[in-house]
């Protein structure tokens, strides 16, 4: 999943990606909202964090071109104006969410993952499931064959991405755009790097591979038989 923060204040910017890259997020940056609106037109985000009062473009003025623009990913705007009236103006605005600073980052979280369910029309499973692998979401586990396998953050989005399209080919762009940052050399090896020591630890270990290259293409999750 790939999110979007538009925050000139470094410190809460700074605490709020380093948090969500943890959680295994991509994130992206701007720290006002002309480079916001510029991102926000030119890359896919799954949802964007848009404070309100931000230099060169103000963020109500950034959700409404947004808006203007048909882009319909979910916005949380997290601001320290906490009236009703900038509630309601927020919302108006194209605002899906609204979250007031100080604010607790567990929270944070939560409801981006709710923005983002919503956005999708439908239940977020608690487990995604690809033969006998299985993703615990809540728990952040992988089991297979009931055996838990230990992943880093990027590894175990990247799997999560790959398990959201099961049976799918995902090219090697649209990996690095929903689990990489943008500003990634399109050049680099790291997708299959971390493609590679995905399957040292869940394909080499059992007797039927789930991960598979299709030469020229990217790569594909399933259970062949």
């Amino acid at each position: 999943m790939r999110i979007l923060i538009v925050e000139d204040d470094k410190r809460i910017a700074d605490f709020v990606v380093k948090g969500l890259r943890q959680e295994g997020y991509a994130v992206d940056h701007a720290a006002n909202g002309e480079d916001g609106l510029h991102l926000a037109s030119t890359e896919p985000y799954d949802a964007a964090i848009i404070d309100l009062m931000l230099p060169r473009l103000d963020g109500l003025t950034l959700i409404e071109r947004v808006r203007e623009q048909k882009i319909t990913m979910p916005v949380l705007i997290l601001s320290a104006r906490g009236s009703v009236d900038d509630r309601v103006k927020g919302l108006q605005a194209g605002g899906d969410d609204y979250l007031i600073k100080p604010f607790a980052f567990a929270e944070l979280v939560a409801r981006i993952q709710a923005l983002i369910r919503r956005a999708n029309a439908i239940p977020e499973p608690m487990q995604l499931r690809a033969g006998d692998l299985v993703m615990d979401l809540a728990k952040r586990k992988v089991l297979r064959k009931g055996i838990e396998i230990e992943l880093q953050a990027k590894e175990f989005a990247l799997l999560e991405y790959l398990m959201r399209n099961a049976g799918r080919i995902v090219s090697k762009t649209m990996i690095m755009e929903h689990v990489w940052d943008y500003n990634f050399d399109p050049q680099t090896n790291v997708v299959e790097a971390r493609i590679c020591r995905l399957r040292d630890k869940i394909d080499r270990p059992f007797n039927k591979k789930l991960i598979h290259t299709i030469r020229g293409a990217g790569y594909i999750l399933e259970e062949k038989s």
